[in-house]
């Protein structure tokens, strides 16, 4: 197959339609972000891409990471490539200019991201990464650490890591053992084991940057108790030259069904006594450290699961193009000839439901990082408070719901090569065994889920997620007063907002007297909350594209947005609405079965 093309047509049209890159750019701090620098970054970002990244995707998959005497080894081509990728700035578009970022909008940074997740996905975890690290460390480090660890990262001469969980805790950080027992000079000696950690040792920069979650003495039990600190590979010298080796090491490589390339390394740290790590701000407030790192990271998941939908949605077109067989009902081909598969009803039903949600997909996400960027620089107050909940809302929604469609489109491109599909040679399953991944990392979805219902749905009295749906409805009422095929679309949004609305208040009603009922119902809205925003938002593609066309307009793909409407509308939409069920069913049959004859 021919490498990934960047969507850069699509992508522009989200930026420029959906999330307003305009406004984004005109807000405090991004002045030097004009049209043409958009048009031009887009541009050669999607050539990096696919000249640069897309060849190692499969290089990646058939090698992996190995760990070799001790030390993890990439694949060929890994270490050239992130050099390459380094120089060219693209881990540092959204970052701090003091520390020689680009000083870009956040948006940008996302849609890097998710280029880079459809070219070569378990490369890009490592930059990815890095981000979050930089952020926490920008945030809440001291002068002296930030000027020591920020430029080396930034420009990524050193990458970082989050070293959270370890082998008892699994998602339940206040479990965590690590101990840091402070020396009386400003350092800490860092104890204990980590475990599924990304990156945590490799071969493609000088340094590594671990930030590690740990317990200081005496610190309170469970989350309160927990510290973050900053543990080095190697030790930075007064003058910023790397010393001594610090006591720590990669202890195995985790044998993983996907992103083969991305070593996830056991990390041990401090066998001998000597691991030095570094506070960041106060002791026991890791936990909300870390968080401004988790934050980033769950939306960037979001953006590799939309990468990966892409890369199979492309793949599959192309076999389906590619592809002869049986006759196709109203098949225009010569008698007796074969048609070619995506003349086939079902296998154009695939097609479609992949590109629909992918769409749905790219709007939804650049909606939430519009939000992030207004929440970071907009000029009012009120603004920046408005767009922080409003980012708050849709972080998890992000996350789950474009990480789940991830597998699931993944799946459906398995489903359209038929079995050849099933053979690891059309590289159609490593896009699946990719994305399995992004569903359970950076929180699992049903983290999200049930951080959706109980913390984000209640904020301000429910208010923040009223102010959201009241929008999505007067996007309905854009789509009713559009005319023509668009209009058509306006009775499923309608009926989606009313069930999104409806489930909203029942959570309300019952999250003070029944949470677990409230828990259970997490996960199908969820769901319902991601479809009837994705309706809604292509429904605003749909009147835009419209009203383009009929300015005189005449890019090929605007006919399309129209139809992705409607077909997501018609077909996706009342799937999604029968979620209302599942969401007021209660909890009962959840547990009616004892666990012990489950």
């Amino acid at each position: 197959m021919s490498e990934y093309r960047a969507p850069v047509e699509d992508i522009r049209f989200v930026l420029d339609h959906i999330a307003g890159i305009d406004q984004v750019a005109a807000l405090p701090g991004f002045e030097h972000c004009d049209a043409d620098l958009v048009t031009g970054m887009l541009n050669e970002a999607a050539r990096f891409m696919t000249e640069i990244m897309s060849p190692l995707n499969e290089i990646g998959d058939r090698q992996g990471s190995q760990l070799k005497d001790g030390e993890v080894v990439t694949p060929d081509g890994f270490k050239e490539a992130y050099k390459k990728f380094a120089a060219a700035g693209w881990n540092a578009v959204g970052l701090d200019p003091n520390y020689g970022g680009g000083g870009l909008p956040y948006t940008l940074a996302v849609v890097i991201q998710e280029m880079l997740a459809s070219a070569n996905m378990a490369f890009g975890l490592c930059p990815a990464l890095g981000e979050g690290a930089i952020e926490s460390l920008h945030d809440h480090g001291t002068e002296e650490l930030k000027n020591t660890f920020l430029p080396k990262l930034v420009g990524g001469v050193w990458t970082a890591t989050m070293d959270l969980t370890e082998p008892q805790a699994g998602s339940d950080l206040g479990s965590l053992r690590s101990t840091a027992s402070p020396q009386g000079d400003g350092t800490y000696l860092i104890s204990g084991t980590k475990i599924f950690i990304t990156y945590g040792d490799h071969d493609l920069a000088e340094n590594i940057i671990h930030l590690v979650l740990a317990r200081v003495p005496d610190a309170p039990k469970g989350t309160r108790g927990i510290s973050c600190f900053i543990v080095p590979k190697y030790l930075v010298n007064e003058d910023g030259s790397l010393g001594e080796r610090n006591d720590m090491h990669c202890v195995s490589l985790e044998h993983k069904i996907g992103i083969h390339a991305s070593p996830t390394a056991v990390m041990s740290y401090g066998e001998n006594g000597k691991c030095v790590g570094y506070l960041i701000g106060e002791e026991n407030e890791g936990l909300r450290y870390m968080f401004t790192m988790m934050n980033r990271e769950r939306i960037f998941v979001g953006a590799q699961g939309l990468g990966v939908a892409e890369r199979a949605y492309q793949r599959a077109v192309e076999y389906a193009l590619d592809r002869r067989q049986g006759r196709a009902i109203g098949a225009e081909s010569p008698t007796g000839e074969m048609s070619l598969i995506v003349e086939h009803a079902d296998v154009r039903r695939n097609l479609l439901t992949m590109r629909a949600h992918i769409e749905a997909m790219r709007c939804l996400l650049y909606t939430a990082t519009a939000a992030v960027d207004n929440s970071e620089n907009h000029a009012d107050e009120a603004v920046r408070e408005s767009s922080g909940a409003r980012a708050a809302l849709l972080t998890p929604v992000v996350k789950a719901w474009l990480s789940d469609l991830g597998v699931e489109m993944s799946s459906i491109g398995i489903q359209i090569h038929g079995g050849n599909g099933y053979i690891e040679e059309t590289g159609a399953a490593q896009h699946w065994r990719d994305a399995r991944i992004a569903p359970i990392y950076e929180g699992t979805n049903g983290i999200q889920s049930f951080d959706l219902v109980m913390r984000k749905i209640p904020m301000a009295d429910g208010a923040v997620v009223q102010e959201f749906i009241d929008e999505l409805r007067g996007i309905q009422t854009e789509v009713e007063s559009s005319g023509s095929a668009v209009a058509e679309v306006a009775p499923y949004l309608a009926k989606g907002i009313h069930t999104l609305e409806e489930a909203t208040s029942w959570l309300l009603a019952h999250i003070g007297d029944d949470k677990r009922a409230v828990a259970a119902a997490a996960s199908p809205y969820l769901r319902l909350f991601g479809y009837v925003t994705g309706a809604a938002l292509l429904g605003r593609s749909a009147v835009i594209a419209q009203t383009l066309i009929a300015d005189g307009d005449s890019t090929q793909s605007l006919p399309a947005k129209i139809t992705v409407a409607k077909f997501f509308a018609e077909h996706l939409l009342p799937q999604a609405v029968a979620q209302l069920a599942a969401v007021t069913a209660g909890d009962d049959a959840l547990f009616e079965i004892p666990a012990d004859q489950l």
